[in-house]
């Protein structure tokens, strides 16, 4: 993982793996608890059900999972021997609990970014894919690659085809289509350089905490408060 595309700015990032099923396993149940936990303390912490009415709070950031080259971490693996068969159960459990936390994280502040090479039922899974509300397409050559990652209705938007991105002009222009939105836009991303991305990781690796040390560290002074309020409150009312 010291050498992906990632490893530069891995200061500013709480938790990275590289290729590895087994590490990658590792992180998305680290992803499923830290969505339990925060589900389980929401109202208390946040007094509401859904993060996104009152935003991200300093111990309650809005926490991203970035699957980047999807695919090789839900890819199907056939074979009879054991080691293809370890693979095969880590890819499986890998799709259940990441499809966990696309269904279930958004309300609580995790979002899942999944990046892989085609939107294919063989490259991400279908359980997957189908429950993520947008839809992003760079340039595609074919239309069955743009129907993979956008849908069938794609077709009948061919001036948002994202095979009519090929030209240089649009480097960094990608289709987007929404859940319960009609019809696709196009969006740009700006272009940031290799050497830009690094500095501002440095600049602000000092702002990376574990979402989960921050939950349990809050939460934990909220029960010491609350205990100290109810040691004074034989004596006197509190009024603050």
């Amino acid at each position: 993982m010291e050498d992906g595309d990632y490893a530069e700015v891995s200061d500013r990032l709480f938790a990275y793996v590289g290729d590895d099923l087994a590490d990658a396993n590792k992180l998305f149940k680290r992803m499923v608890e830290l969505r339990r936990a925060r589900m389980a303390a929401i109202r208390d912490v946040l007094g509401e059900k859904n993060m996104w009415k009152v935003g991200p709070q300093p111990h309650w950031p809005l926490t991203i999972l970035i699957i980047d080259e999807a695919h090789t971490y839900f890819r199907e693996h056939k074979g009879s021997d054991k080691k293809t068969k370890d693979l095969a159960a880590l890819a499986q459990e890998n799709t259940r609990l990441v499809e966990d936390v696309v269904k279930k994280g958004r309300s609580v502040g995790i979002v899942v970014i999944l990046l892989p090479q085609k939107g294919t039922g063989d490259a991400l899974p279908t359980s997957i894919r189908d429950v993520c509300p947008v839809a992003l397409s760079f340039a595609q050559k074919a239309i069955e690659a743009a129907v993979a990652g956008l849908g069938d209705d794609i077709r009948n938007w061919p001036d948002y085809s994202p095979v009519a991105l090929l030209d240089p002009a649009y480097v960094g222009v990608a289709v987007m289509g929404m859940q319960g939105s009609a019809g696709f836009t196009r969006v740009r991303t700006p272009y940031t350089s290799d050497t830009d991305a690094a500095r501002i990781a440095r600049q602000t690796a000092h702002l990376t905490r574990d979402p989960m040390d921050l939950l349990i560290a809050h939460t934990s002074l909220s029960l010491s408060k609350a205990t100290d309020r109810s040691d004074l409150s034989s004596e006197e009312p509190d009024t603050h």
